[in-house]
């Protein structure tokens, strides 16, 4: 028997770094996600020889252990590595035998999420394979605990119940990791209009958020009025944005998240830089009303949003540009597992 699984990657529209304690903590944070039809994929076929053999197809990566109850962690797929270790723990699986196959469809550090996706992949093929009855609140803070707790990763909370709820999703996160995932029901023609006005665009180049991540939270310990009050903002547009759609006022998404993109750099250095600048300018001057990088910043994705049939225009002033436009769809379904 051969497992398989899934999680969708996702666009953060508003609120994104509120979930980053000790914000979220001291203030609470609310955050506006969407998944979409980008993911991350992981396949376990069980082995009986003695090994343990790890493949990240899209780094083009592979390692192989004897098998073994605590892998070390090295530098070398760790994220891997480090749920095969805190499954083996938690559930006490003893030593196992498998091949671990993994893909994302987009870059490390390209702000979809793409970590902490793949991490809720393969906890749920893992939970699959070995029968381990997980909901869904359980898979999203298992996968917060391995990067951030046993792998020290550093960033926030969002990523993990995206991918595992999926969906266009209101969340809000308090003191002690505790987490409300509110899932919005949006009439589907909404949902359409939207989708059809956004222009994804990855800018060629990933970067290190927990960089990023790091400077934003020695702000918030250091109470960086600056930074501090542009989280706030961005949290009460978290809740703009949510009622923007439930009410179909999709006139205000762009300037929405022009206004978020503003406040957004005023948390912390490194969140922008001029070839980033250079991609919002041509498509504003395109005919956008308003856009934002997705994830902590420095590169990857961004999004555009272009009514009135400006669409294509952007793509065209963007076409000059080292970058990607990319194709996507809303996606309702999370974390997906199956044999076969």
């Amino acid at each position: 028997m051969i497992v398989r699984s899934r999680a969708p990657l996702r666009l953060g529209f508003a609120g994104g770094g509120t979930d980053v304690s000790p914000y979220s903590d001291q203030f609470g944070g609310r955050i506006l996600n969407a998944t979409i039809s980008l993911y991350a994929y992981a396949t376990i076929i069980p082995k009986i020889d003695g090994k343990i053999h790890f493949v990240s197809q899209d780094l083009e990566k592979e390692v192989v252990y004897d098998s073994q109850e605590t892998l070390p962690l090295d530098g070398t797929l760790d994220l891997l590595k480090g749920v095969y270790n805190r499954m083996v723990d938690e559930f006490n699986l003893g030593a196992l035998s498998f091949e671990l196959q993994t893909f994302v469809d987009a870059p490390a550090g390209s702000g979809l999420g793409t970590s902490s996706t793949l991490v809720v992949a393969i906890i749920g093929a893992f939970a699959r394979w070995q029968n381990i009855p997980l909901g869904e609140y359980d898979v999203a803070r298992l996968a917060y605990e391995i990067e951030r707790k046993d792998l020290a990763m550093s960033g926030g909370k969002q990523d993990q119940y995206a991918a595992t709820f999926g969906g266009i999703n209101f969340m809000e996160f308090y003191a002690d990791d505790k987490v409300i995932v509110n899932p919005l029901r949006i009439q589907k023609e909404h949902i359409l209009e939207l989708e059809s006005n956004l222009v994804l665009f990855y800018t060629g180049s990933s970067r290190l958020s927990s960089k990023i991540i790091d400077v934003q939270i020695a702000n918030t310990n250091k109470k960086v009025v600056k930074s501090l009050e542009a989280m706030h903002r961005l949290k009460q547009q978290a809740t703009d944005m949510k009622n923007a759609l439930l009410t179909g006022k999709l006139d205000t998404i762009g300037e929405c998240l022009g206004e978020g993109w503003a406040f957004k750099k005023q948390m912390a250095e490194g969140i922008s830089n001029p070839f980033i600048d250079e991609i919002y300018d041509r498509a504003m001057n395109a005919g956008c009303t308003g856009g934002k990088v997705s994830g902590a910043g420095g590169g990857g994705f961004m999004f555009f949003y272009c009514p009135n049939n400006t669409k294509r225009d952007v793509i065209k002033a963007l076409g000059g540009l080292d970058g990607q436009v990319k194709q996507f769809n809303f996606v309702k379904e999370g974390l997906v597992t199956w044999n076969i």
